[in-house]
């Protein structure tokens, strides 16, 4: 005979994998690791203080929310380091440690924790963090440092300023100053871990390798912007010349990798992950082009996170088997009636 209480029931679905939260963030955070070492090459030790303030904050906060509602601890899933390193990667190496925190703040407790905690965002919470930074201190998060320059570890006195790529693109030019190698490994001003396009593809490829992505969101979101800038481009550079720093310049690479394909605020379905990532190419071709800000990757993945519920909705699979119902002739409805 059985012993039929030692069953567990819970509720769907019932797969069992290999794969935890904290492996899967540590794999993100192994992948980030290569955009970390470009930063620190082209900023100095001040890009790793920002991201070890990052970290630490949204490590904090996390665990003083817990602590304060009593719900069990969860940093040991390494959710909120990832979150830390994101956050930082999109602020400028300039950004002042109490802003760092301010972002923090919110996107761990007001993103994330008050809807529930990993899993139950709604949005990317390092991008929420960003966009509530850029809306409070848009002139400190638009101060970029030139690249390669001595840079005190906290202040900001002495620092040489630079406009970036994308400055340059907006102005429907490529830039004159900077080859497609400087912006392809890195050599250039921008946000943290945004300026070397080649590092943040190694570490898709490693997300790719372990299985933690897979190429639906980045090949749609970047194969998007690729084709629109390619078919409108601007200026005088040639349309495959425009096309090619587009995708190069900006939070392209880091969105499409490491920001859209965040399991909780991402679709789960196949086809809607195409359409997802499609919406967010649009999105971030046309804010390029037509806001006021030169970039609009962040804002493209904020807006599509919202419309994940109703993308989930529309992509759903037939189930199999599954049969329309016919509907009755307008005629027999009111005959019954």
């Amino acid at each position: 005979m059985y012993d039929l209480s030692q069953l567990k029931v819970s509720n769907s679905p019932h797969i069992h994998s290999e794969d935890s939260t904290r492996q899967i963030m540590l794999d993100v955070i192994i992948g980030l690791i290569p955009a970390l070492l470009l930063a620190i090459f082209v900023f100095g030790p001040r890009a790793l203080v920002t991201v070890c303030i990052s970290v630490i904050g949204c490590v904090f906060f996390e665990w003083l929310y817990n602590r304060l509602l009593k719900k069990p601890q969860s940093i040991g899933n390494l959710s909120a380091v990832v979150t830390g390193m994101l956050l930082a990667y999109t602020l400028p190496v300039t950004a002042p440690w109490w802003m760092i925190l301010i972002g923090d703040f919110f996107a761990i407790v007001f993103v994330k924790s008050l809807f529930g905690g990993i899993g139950k965002n709604f949005m990317n919470p390092a991008l929420g963090g960003r966009a509530f930074l850029m809306a409070s201190y848009p002139v400190l998060m638009t101060t970029w440092a030139k690249a390669r320059t001595t840079l005190p570890l906290f202040g900001s006195s002495d620092i040489v300023t630079s406009a970036t790529t994308l400055s340059s693109l907006k102005a429907g030019a490529v830039p004159t100053d900077l080859s497609m190698l400087d912006a392809l490994l890195g050599m250039e001003g921008g946000c943290l871990g945004e300026v070397s396009a080649a590092a943040l593809i190694v570490g898709g490829l490693w997300l790719l390798y372990r299985r933690v992505i897979s190429l639906r969101i980045p090949v749609s979101f970047i194969g998007t912007v690729a084709l629109l800038t390619l078919i409108f481009h601007k200026g005088d550079a040639g349309a495959v010349q425009w096309m090619v720093w587009q995708l190069l310049s900006g939070g392209l690479m880091l969105g499409a990798i490491f920001m859209a394909t965040d399991y909780a605020s991402s679709p789960v379905t196949p086809k809607g992950q195409i359409i997802y990532g499609i919406g967010c190419g649009v999105l971030t071709v046309m804010i390029r082009y037509f806001g006021s800000y030169p970039e609009g990757v962040s804002y493209a993945i904020l807006i599509m996170n919202c419309c994940v519920f109703l993308i989930e909705k529309i992509s759903q699979p037939v189930k199999f088997g599954y049969v329309k119902p016919v509907k009755a002739p307008k005629a027999e409805k009111e005959a019954s009636k």
